[in-house]
């Protein structure tokens, strides 16, 4: 038996309102530019909108001009999606709340979440969307994977609670050492001012 090996999200499909509220939340207000626009090829009464989240994948949404914003929160029953979590730069998370204030969209605030921080906010729909910032750059060659991996293994090995920065420091001078050679036969920490 074997696996079927993905590698990556090809595009997540969402169920939208009408036409213009999706154009106006994921580009209006997420900024991702609106790329292509069809039918949806399984039911002709509806539109099928992408938009590029920033990374060249896809999010499509399907759209029908009978269905009307709810603002209820979407079922977080088994089986559902409970949220949809984006990335943004440090530059924009400086700027989430003062940004969602400025339009009167309700959020959660900023939660430390140890290796990224976060925001959660509802779409038009009541659809949960989290903005996360990473706390770190993985080395070159290196993905966020395998630095998350790595602290991960150094937390359950010290018995912390959950990823701090200080695993995320030591997972990336792990990453470094093993992926880059030197030329010195001792890689451990000195003290050059001790002179």
């Amino acid at each position: 038996m074997k696996k079927l090996q993905v590698q990556g999200v090809h595009h997540i499909t969402i169920t939208g309102a009408d036409r213009q509220t999706s154009i106006d939340f994921w580009e209006g207000v997420l900024g991702m530019p609106f790329i292509f626009d069809q039918p949806n090829l399984d039911d002709p009464d509806e539109g099928h909108l992408y938009f590029d989240p920033g990374d060249g994948r896809l999010i499509t949404i399907f759209t029908n001009e009978k269905r009307k914003p709810v603002h209820n929160r979407t079922p977080t029953d088994p089986g559902c999606v409970h949220h949809l979590a984006l990335n943004v730069s440090k530059a924009v998370w400086s700027q989430v709340v003062t940004r969602l204030d400025e339009r009167g969209i309700p959020h959660s605030g900023p939660k430390d979440r140890g290796f990224m921080d976060s925001i959660y906010f509802k779409d038009p729909l009541g659809f949960l969307i989290e903005l996360a910032c990473y706390r770190f750059e993985p080395p070159m060659g290196c993905s966020h994977a395998d630095v998350m991996i790595e602290a991960h293994r150094i937390r359950v090995a010290r018995g912390d609670y959950n990823i701090a920065e200080v695993h995320l420091a030591d997972a990336i001078e792990l990453l470094v050492e093993r992926r880059q050679q030197t030329l010195s036969d001792d890689r451990g920490p000195k003290d050059p001012y001790a002179r």
